[in-house]
């Protein structure tokens, strides 16, 4: 072993020498002192070794060949459990907000996050409904429909905009709740997309138009969304309860989920392609480690404009 380091101390432990091994493991001190001589050999790596004799005058003194053994590493290794993980990782995304101010929940940067557990689905659902913006939002999509009297069973005036206001939150509140908690926690499916970001551009769009109709499981696979495809049409069954009954009906339920499919595509590609450019406060994504994608969720908060039920038919037309 070359570059060993030997230290020789005698009989006055305040005087010692040092010699450095070559290239063969050899070390030679030229003049020591008579008596005991006490070796320490030490090198990176290794445990140190100590050796013992007795010099005498005039006469050499033979090392026996010394064998280092490998150091003692103490590793301290910390288990995070996953749901741990996987709160940080929520919180994280809690902190996208498009354009400075729009909550960008369900969309993920990270490709390998950690699955959600049933807990964490149902309270990023709840913060979804409850979060300022999403009642803002409801806002406006309610008198876009006054000023173009859909839904004309519900009249004009503030009456008619707090039915139509009321049926627009619970469109989103249901199809949330169901399609991005309860659903995903029985068939144990994430209910998020998760941005992909690297490859080609017709890669990029084939991707987030596929991630309308499939998802990654939380056991990892691939699978068809059952989540998302079911909940848009529990969510478009429930709203026939409330709807007024020109515009309700089982045909306007498969058509509203079949819209609602390809809003969520739509919503996908703005994610891939637009979306993040406004959204600060990203986590860091490393493309170069690929995409565990998942199923865009029906609502998400960005893709809201895009809510399988705002263009639900009206008298007809």
């Amino acid at each position: 072993m070359a570059g060993a380091t030997v230290q020789l101390t005698g009989t006055d432990p305040a005087i010692s020498q040092q010699a450095v091994t070559d290239n063969d493991g050899r070390f030679v001190f030229a003049h020591p002192q008579p008596g005991p001589v006490h070796l320490t050999i030490t090198a990176d790596g290794f445990a140190a070794h100590q050796f013992d004799g007795d010099l005498q005058p005039a006469q050499p003194l033979d090392v026996p060949q010394i064998t280092l053994a490998l150091a003692t590493v103490n590793t301290e290794v910390k288990v995070v459990p996953p749901q741990v993980i996987a709160e940080e990782q929520i919180k994280e995304e809690e902190k996208q907000k498009a354009l400075g101010f729009i909550p960008n929940y369900y969309v993920s940067y990270v490709p390998d996050a950690v699955a959600l557990n049933p807990r964490q689905k149902f309270e990023l659902a709840w913060k979804s409904t409850v979060n300022p913006v999403t009642f803002g939002i409801t806002g406006v999509i309610a008198g876009i429909q006054q000023a173009r009297n859909d839904f004309s069973g519900y009249g004009q005036g503030a009456d008619g905009y707090a039915k139509r206001y009321g049926a627009a939150y619970a469109d989103d509140a249901i199809s949330t709740m169901i399609g991005g908690a309860i659903l995903p926690s029985l068939f144990k499916q994430d209910p998020r997309y998760f941005y992909k970001g690297t490859g080609s551009r017709k890669s990029r769009l084939l991707y987030a138009l596929a991630t309308a109709v499939i998802c990654k499981g939380d056991n990892g696979h691939w699978q068809a969304n059952y989540s998302g495809l079911l909940g848009g049409l529990a969510a478009a069954g429930i709203s026939n309860a409330y709807y007024p009954s020109k515009d309700r009906g089982a045909d306007l339920v498969f058509q509203n989920a079949l819209i609602g499919i390809g809003a969520t595509a739509a919503a996908n590609v703005l994610q891939e392609f637009v979306i993040r450019r406004f959204t600060p406060n990203l986590p860091s994504h490393d493309p170069a480690n690929g995409s565990s994608g998942a199923g865009g969720k029906v609502h998400s908060l960005v893709g809201r404009a895009f809510s399988p039920f705002a263009p639900r038919t009206k008298d007809g037309d």
